[in-house]
């Protein structure tokens, strides 16, 4: 096969199959979101391709060859099938996905762990994580739920608590041992606090809650809780943890407690839904085994009530 025909250009097609259906460049340009000019250009390119006019052009409007007209009646049918074909993959996408919004270290560390008791459980799910950190709003976006930490107030949301947090000095057992296990104020003073860019008040909230003596203020930054967890299992230095997500670390002897003087900080990590719009099944099955998980009452399947 000639090297020419390989590479069809599928940009242009699909600007001239628009473009000969409303037999306008600014129709066309209108239909698909960019310039008349960029319209101009695309078909352009397919004539130059094709070798054959398919508009005739003047300063005011453009008007379909007898070459063209044939061409956009072939072509017509295939985008449209192709638009079908799509339409048909993303409606099976979105009716078995559900769209979870979540802190990179929750996901990390709490939910992907224990993810594949769900989807053993409802292999028809799937679940497809989105860790952007921002306030959450569900408006304009396309979420089933979200795993956040707060206390309860979103807007336009409904929540349910999963547990609440409770945090305490973390570190690895190499650099408890080099420390003597901060048996004393002055080790303590020469160990390196470690602080996640977005949890600044971490340190401060802890001492002050456990009545310990400590500049709080200094130390090394990481752009997440992520990177914090692993350098301090890597030895870098002391790290604010929060206990829930640090458990496995914490029972294998990864990580460990120096201090053991746990706070809690009047926050926790919930559940949330949009309330703008009926909840699928899908997510009330995602929502109630959440609650399971953390042995909360389910929201949605109650015993002896029907599941459908």
């Amino acid at each position: 096969m000639n090297e020419k025909y390989r590479n069809v250009p599928l940009n242009p097609l699909r600007a001239f199959a628009i473009a000969s259906r409303h037999r306008s460049f600014t129709a066309a340009a209108k239909h698909m979101g960019i310039t008349q000019v960029a319209i101009s250009r695309q078909i352009a390119l397919l004539e130059n391709y094709l070798g054959v006019k398919l508009f005739e052009r003047s300063s005011r409007s453009v008007k379909l060859t007898e070459v063209g007209r044939s061409f956009g009646h072939e072509i017509a049918g295939l985008f449209d099938d192709l638009d079908r074909a799509t339409q048909r993959i993303l409606s099976n996408e979105n009716e078995s996905t559900i769209n979870l919004r979540i802190y990179p270290t929750f996901a990390h560390h709490w939910l992907l762990p224990k993810l594949t008791e769900f989807t053993e459980r409802y292999p028809e799910y799937r679940v497809r994580l989105d860790t952007v950190v921002e306030p959450l709003d569900f408006r304009g976006t396309h979420l089933d739920a979200a795993l956040q930490l707060g206390h309860g107030t979103w807007r336009d949301a409904k929540c349910r608590r999963l547990f609440e947090e409770e945090v305490d000095v973390v570190c690895s057992p190499d650099y408890a041992e080099r420390f003597d296990w901060f048996r004393t104020s002055e080790s303590l003073d020469a160990a390196e606090l470690l602080h996640a860019k977005y949890r600044r008040r971490e340190w401060e909230i802890w001492a002050a809650e456990a009545g310990v003596e400590i500049n709080h203020r200094e130390g090394m930054e990481f752009d997440s809780s992520l990177l914090v967890y692993s350098a301090t299992k890597q030895g870098f230095g002391l790290a604010i943890g929060q206990l829930a997500l640090l458990q496995p670390e914490l029972e294998t002897g990864e990580l460990v407690r120096p201090f053991m003087r746990p706070v809690t900080t009047r926050s926790a990590f919930y559940v949330i839904w949009p309330t703008m719009t009926s909840v699928s099944t899908k997510t009330r099955r995602f929502i109630d085994w959440l609650l399971e998980l953390s042995g909360e009452k389910p929201e949605f399947f109650r015993k002896g009530r029907s599941s459908g």
